[in-house]
């Protein structure tokens, strides 16, 4: 693949349309074609969910949005199949001169090849025969690296694995002032610092009890006077009644409420975060922001908050990481959540508190080895 680092590229598309945390994984690719590629058209295949993570991204030109759920429908309805057809007609027009599939199945190898583009890169042991759509293949040499510097493999054949990762999340100035008048209203006034909790998560596996939570919460209302902000989708609403309910004190419960645009303003503005292997935990990585990431069937060595080991809080466990997803699943009573302990937490984040980590840390990394 050497030769692709001598080829000017100018119509660039990456297909990394799902989940949450993965588009996040796969930012610093977008940076590092942008550096290498100053003048490229450059686009993204993406879920409508996680659209918003890209929304005003600086190094993006153009967001293609997926809508996954309604294209579900593809054979079985002949409108949603025709819209599919110029889905794709539309995605070939663009014309194209290089595809990345940082997702690695067969859809999104299907759409490398339908997209016409006459080089289409991707990993070679991308699942459901994808590799078959790839004119180059990537070789991933260890299994178990983190996924940031698995989709950053992609770079050493383009050119540019010496530019540092960045993820260069983009916040709205619209949604901080939004946030701004929501904490408000609740008594927190802008500038003031607050503790972020993301109790919510949708496998019921990487669930930390609400009542850990809480006992967190009120530590950090005990020991540094901190209010309590809460967030979350609509799902998480009853979880985060629990620990609000449990904790007491000065809680902001913005679960549900918030758009996916606000949800990205408050983590940047929050002075820590305690959160699960979530949503939430990635988005606080990506900004840089100090925090306490709680993790048990998942493993932080492949999907941790990057480079950020001292953020990890996890128990030692011959059965972890397991990847099961159903608590019905576990055969040990999920005691790598349950044994735990919110002391544990709560010391991690005094700590940082008491040193004064209020500021965001550095969002620009070296390149992986």
């Amino acid at each position: 693949m050497r030769d692709l680092s001598r080829r000017d590229f100018q119509r660039i598309l990456i297909i990394k349309p799902s989940s949450f945390g993965d588009v996040i994984h796969a930012l610093p690719v977008l940076s590092g074609l942008r550096r290498e590629f100053p003048t490229a058209k450059i686009s993204w295949l993406v879920s409508t969910s996680c659209a918003g993570l890209l929304e005003g991204h600086p190094a993006l030109d153009d967001l293609i949005p997926f809508d996954r759920k309604r294209y579900g429908q593809i054979g079985r309805s002949l409108p949603v199949t025709a819209a599919f057809l110029e889905f794709v007609h539309a995605l070939r027009a663009r014309q194209f001169d290089l595809v990345l599939d940082l997702q690695g199945l067969f859809r999104s190898g299907f759409f490398s090849l339908a997209s016409g583009a006459p080089v289409r890169v991707g990993f070679a042991s991308a699942r459901e025969l994808a590799w078959i759509f790839y004119t180059h293949r990537v070789v991933i040499p260890d299994r178990e690296m983190h996924a940031v510097d698995r989709n950053y493999l992609f770079a050493r054949p383009l050119g540019f694995a010496d530019v540092p990762i960045t993820f260069d999340l983009p916040v709205r100035a619209s949604a901080r002032a939004v946030v701004e008048q929501m904490l408000a209203r609740e008594g927190i006034a802008p500038g003031r610092p607050y503790l972020l909790i993301a109790p919510g998560t949708r496998w019921e596996t990487k669930r930390w009890p609400a009542d850990h939570f809480a006992a967190v919460a009120r530590q950090a209302q005990l020991e540094h006077g901190l209010p309590i902000v809460l967030i979350g989708t609509s799902q998480e609403a009853e979880v985060a009644r629990q620990v609000a309910a449990s904790a007491g004190g000065r809680i902001v419960n913005l679960t549900g409420k918030t758009t996916l645009a606000e949800v990205i303003a408050l983590v940047a503005g929050a002075t820590f975060a305690v959160m699960h292997d979530s949503g939430p935990m990635h988005l606080a990585t990506a900004l840089g922001r100090p925090m306490v990431a709680i993790y048990g069937p998942t493993s932080p060595q492949r999907t941790g908050p990057y480079r950020r080991a001292e953020a990890i809080a996890r128990l030692d466990l011959p059965c972890s990481p397991c990847y099961l997803k159903r608590l019905a699943e576990c055969p040990h009573r999920h005691r790598c959540m349950h044994q735990l302990l919110p002391e544990v937490i709560s010391a991690k984040v005094s700590q940082a508190l008491s040193a004064g980590v209020t500021s965001s840390c550095h969002a620009r990394l070296s390149p992986p080895c």
